[in-house]
């Protein structure tokens, strides 16, 4: 579940921000399958540190990618909600 919550929050800014998913990965500092194995799910649980990446080459905080209600669902999920 996460892994669809991180898809959708990459998909979203690369949309706002008018960028490829090749050109992304060139600002992250990540080759261009790592990025789009998680932009399609194959990837299930990136590392923080690829996360971080993602927002430096989308010029936001970490704080930015996770202020949405994907992650809250998730975490309301997890308490049993």
């Amino acid at each position: 579940m996460i892994d669809k919550a991180i898809t959708e929050r990459i998909l979203y800014y690369c949309e706002i921000n008018k960028i490829s998913i090749n050109a992304l990965a060139n600002k992250s500092f990540l080759t261009q399958s790592t990025l789009e194995n998680i932009a399609t799910g194959k990837s299930k649980n990136p590392k923080m540190l690829t996360i971080i990446r993602i927002c430096v080459g989308l010029n936001i905080t970490l704080k930015d990618f996770f202020d949405s209600n994907l992650f809250e669902k998730i975490i309301d999920i997890e308490r049993g909600d």
